[in-house]
Order: structure tokens, then C-alpha cells, then sequence
């Protein structure tokens, strides 16, 4: 995954063209790179999965 991809992914997500996305293990770090830098990072939920995948989806109220 390139960071074009990842925020391309997260727009997905934040639009709702998207409701849950997979993120694999080798891909984790390029898009939590991405992730971390959007004004509304608390409102993505990641939810670990077995084998280093993670899931994420777009909350409209931000976690605390």
C-alpha cells in the first residue's frame, strides 16, 4: 500500500463509500502514518484481528 492508497482508503472510510476496511500486517505502518495526521483521527476505530490485520471504520462521534 503507497500513502496515495492509504488516503485514499481513509476518505473511503470518512465518506462512507466504505463502512470497514482491512488493513494487513505489511501495510499497517504506511497507513497508520496517514491516519495519524487527519484532523479526525479519534473517530476511526481500529480493531485488531488475528495475524497482525486490522479493521478499521469511521465512528461519528469521536472516541475519547
Amino acid at each position: 500500500m503507497t500513502s496515495e492508497q492509504a488516503v485514499q482508503t481513509i476518505e473511503a472510510l470518512r465518506t462512507g463509500a466504505e463502512t470497514r476496511v482491512k488493513v494487513q500486517k505489511e501495510d499497517f505502518l504506511v497507513f497508520r502514518q496517514e491516519l495519524i495526521i487527519q484532523p479526525d483521527f479519534k473517530q476511526f476505530r481500529g480493531i485488531a484481528r488475528h495475524g497482525g490485520n486490522t479493521e478499521y471504520e469511521y465512528m461519528q462521534t469521536p472516541r475519547s
